[in-house]
């Protein structure tokens, strides 16, 4: 069985198709700036080389098509034909309330993704324009939607509710929802069977650390707690989004700034985190290099962004009466040792134990606390393309996700 796996966003489509006999991936790739000048797709051939092909790329459909022509060409292609594919997954960022698993997209599911999109108008109707485009292109072939937000509907009320007037839950479904719960419930389930254990008696704490970011408490297989609410800006500090703050502090900067509600919010989502405090970048790797370098604002920045994610760890062992593990995933979660050092030194209170040798590893699944330590600290490379394509292939066969 070959499943496709899309990721649309606004300007861009990543892919990757899967051979799901043996969960291999046999092509991946992704398509940047459609509707915009200089539009290409680059794409890894088999050797690993890359290749880049520039055109022009008007819509997601046409972005669809060029995917397509790739799979299938002679030279480059890994198919003879797109009668191989036996199905699309696609990554949905926002399913609300209505979605706590994944599910096969009909007519109705649609409108429901629709009706949330108040909730992420820059994700949803762009992850739509990937499922709109297979529609035209092969009417026969299934789709199915994974939902970033699916994972998260296990949290009990007391945690996901804000302490604001409850019609305002009522009506307008202003809640915390979490995001990158794909990412999360693979991790979770993955550090599990890698270390041996039942997620049904464990109390893991995975640690999604990249340009956004994100934490999660997951007690006996579920998701009790995450870091990001209503939307992606709440919680760690990230690339660019300010994560907690006051909200005194947000309409007392709108007023002093003279700023409407979409100026504000680009202020928190694309100009605050650790590129605001710094002044340096958005990314960690440049970030880091600064900060060796004595630039205080880099010291400052990479300060904070590693304190907020001692202080979650901290927060959700509190919150599960205990940890068994914690994971690092993500960008820098995987890559970065000095991040994971930094967290982990502060952790001793947990019995955290850290083994700086074994630490030093980047992009490969390892157990890098000492044997003594009390909780096991582990990283766990992502696979949220992986997680979709086995969901759609469990949904293909009548099975639960």
């Amino acid at each position: 069985m070959k499943i496709l796996v899309l990721n649309c966003g606004s300007s861009s489509i990543k892919y990757k198709l899967f051979d799901m006999s043996d969960k291999s991936v046999a092509a991946q790739g992704g398509i940047e700036k459609i509707g915009l000048k200089g539009s290409f797709i680059k794409f890894t051939l088999p050797s690993g080389e890359k290749k880049i092909i520039e055109r022009e790329i008007a819509e997601h459909t046409a972005g669809v098509e060029f995917i397509f022509e790739v799979l299938t060409d002679p030279t480059y292609g890994c198919i003879k034909s797109l009668n191989e594919i036996n199905a699309v997954g696609h990554r949905l960022v926002h399913g609300g309330e209505r979605f706590s698993k994944s599910v096969l997209i009909t007519k109705e599911v649609i409108d429901m993704i629709v009706a949330c999109s108040d909730l992420a108008p820059l994700h949803n109707p762009a992850n739509l324009k990937g499922v709109n485009a297979i529609t035209k292109i092969l009417p026969d072939v299934p789709q199915i939607g994974v939902f970033d937000t699916a994972f998260h509907q296990t949290m009990p009320d007391y945690a996901y509710l804000y302490a604001v007037p409850y019609e305002l839950y009522e009506k307008y479904g202003v809640r915390r929802y979490g995001f990158h719960g794909t990412s999360h419930r693979y991790v979770s389930a993955r550090v599990c069977e890698f270390l041996g254990i039942k997620p049904e008696d464990s109390k893991v704490i995975t640690c999604h650390i990249g340009n956004g970011g994100s934490i999660t408490a997951v007690k006996h297989g579920k998701s009790v707690d995450t870091s990001m609410g209503l939307t992606p800006v709440e919680g760690l500090m990230m690339g660019t989004r300010c994560g907690d703050i006051d909200a005194g502090a947000v309409t007392y900067i709108m007023d002093k700034e003279h700023l409407d509600t979409k100026g504000v919010s680009d202020l928190l989502n694309k100009r605050s985190g650790v590129l605001g405090v710094s002044g340096v970048s958005s990314d960690m790797r440049e970030l880091c290099a600064a900060s060796e370098d004595g630039n205080k604002r880099a010291q400052l920045a990479e300060s904070m962004y590693y304190y907020r994610i001692t202080k979650y760890i901290g927060a959700y062992a509190a919150a599960m009466n205990g940890v068994d593990v914690i994971v690092f995933t993500g960008g820098v979660g995987e890559n970065q040792a000095s991040c994971r050092k930094a967290v982990c030194d502060n952790l001793t209170f947990l019995g955290v134990e850290l083994d700086d040798e074994a630490n030093k590893v980047r992009g490969e699944e390892r157990v890098i606390s000492t044997p003594s330590s009390k909780v096991k600290v582990v990283v766990i490379p992502t696979d949220e393309e992986l997680m979709i394509a086995t969901d759609t292939m469990h949904i293909l066969k009548g099975e639960e996700a």
